[in-house]
């Protein structure tokens, strides 16, 4: 069936709504255990460190699941596996709320994100494989943004929910919506859209390329400094500010909200100054806030303190979903995949070295071990940065030496 340039691009614009609908409710689910993280352990009679450990396990196998099924799903059309995947989800939240204890909880946890390893890195891909090359990282940045109004929205209402109404409640509304989405997305996304299939050489140019391999990093030393903080927000706030659930939900509505600004004017800008120069922006501002962090003696104190990482936050994993799909569009599949790989071993890592931390010291030790894995994390940003530039001269000076002279 032939379309329109007009009728084609009405069409794109739906597959990245019901795309964005899609990632907002794998990160409503991804963030739940962390918002509800005070009732569930009330509930489970467990500690705030084993309810870390629910966070790491479910990281863990996401992040090592991503790149594996990135390969076993590589020849499936992706209207079939994206819907898939989100009805796996919404399953696995339905029994997660049905747990009867943390030893059924756990396993069935670790099942249930294996969704989300499948959904987040294979819808960017697809998007971008969808898009014209001049609306290819725009296109991939706004369908991140479901992340983003998950941290305004989801996290603030798992919070609540956990503490008013109980976390399973949480879950179970997590289920319904992961159902929704993947109603609507069945409905607008082509039949027939197939990416590039990923043989073994594909992943051998990717673990072979020093700069592919040195930008994964990126994501996941980002992404172990937020949650060392992040997974243990929730009690933070509780024992170490004294907040309500009322005050807890407002941090993270609060935070939520900077962040989708952030990738809102991401999503504005990233075109002009380029995906690799908006991420080393964002990773310097994250450090900042947590330099800030431990100097805030207040809740409102706080809030201000906060600003420049929560702007940052969710803007550096759309910048970096955006800086891989462009780095080798025929690789995007692999390299979305390892990206989302490093988002969630990150999430393992700064959840484990939270709880290794909140064993031995106070919740205001935190902030410290998150500023060391930004750090690096910048110091690898930089150097991506001034590699990408290096080729790209040296691109350009073997192309001059290619161009014919013209006859005199």
């Amino acid at each position: 069936m032939l379309f329109t340039a007009e009728q084609a691009d009405k069409r794109l614009k739906e597959a990245c709504w019901a795309v964005l609908l899609g990632n907002f409710f794998i990160g409503c689910g991804v963030m739940v255990v962390a918002g509800g993280l005070n009732d569930l352990t009330r509930d489970l009679h467990i500690s705030i460190t084993q309810g870390g450990h629910l966070i790491a396990v479910a990281a863990v196998m996401m992040g090592c699941g991503a790149p594996v099924l990135a390969s076993l799903v590589s020849r499936l059309d992706r209207r079939h596996l994206l819907v898939g995947s989100l009805v796996w989800y919404a399953m696995g939240h339905a029994l997660c709320a049905l747990a009867s204890g943390y030893a059924m909880l756990l396993p069935i946890r670790a099942l249930t994100v294996l969704g989300a390893a499948v959904f987040t890195p294979q819808a960017a891909a697809t998007i971008g494989h969808i898009s014209p090359p001049h609306q290819r990282a725009k296109n991939i940045t706004f369908i991140f943004m479901g992340w983003s109004v998950a941290s305004v929205i989801g996290m603030p209402m798992a919070a609540w929910v956990g503490e008013r109404l109980g976390w399973r409640v949480a879950m179970s509304l997590v289920s319904i919506g992961a159902g929704i989405a993947a109603l609507l997305l069945w409905r607008v996304l082509p039949q027939g859209v197939r990416t590039p299939a990923l043989p073994l050489r594909a992943w051998k140019r990717v673990f072979r390329s020093p700069l592919m391999m040195a930008v994964v990093l990126v994501t996941a030393c980002q992404s172990a400094g937020q949650q060392t903080v992040l997974a243990y927000a929730a009690p933070y706030f509780k024992f170490g500010y004294g907040a309500s659930p009322e005050q807890i939900s407002l941090m993270f509505a609060w935070f939520g909200s900077l962040a989708l600004t952030g990738n809102l004017l991401l999503n504005r800008f990233i075109d002009r100054i380029g995906a690799a120069r908006a991420v080393t922006g964002t990773l310097i501002l994250m450090a900042c806030g947590m330099v800030l962090w431990p100097w805030a003696n207040t809740l409102p104190l706080l809030a201000v303190m906060i600003l420049p990482w929560a702007i940052s936050g969710f803007a550096t994993n759309s910048g970096q979903q955006a800086r891989l799909g462009g780095l080798s569009p025929r690789l995007a599949p692999a390299l979305l995949a390892l990206n989302t790989s490093g988002i969630y071993l990150g999430h393992a890592a700064g959840a484990t070295g939270g709880g290794w931390l909140l064993q031995r010291g106070p919740y205001s030790n935190l902030p410290y071990l998150g500023l060391v894995w930004m750090l690096l994390a910048l110091g690898l940003s930089a150097w991506a940065l001034s590699r990408q530039r290096k080729r790209a001269r040296d691109r350009g000076g073997r192309s001059k030496t290619l161009v014919p002279r013209r006859p005199v």
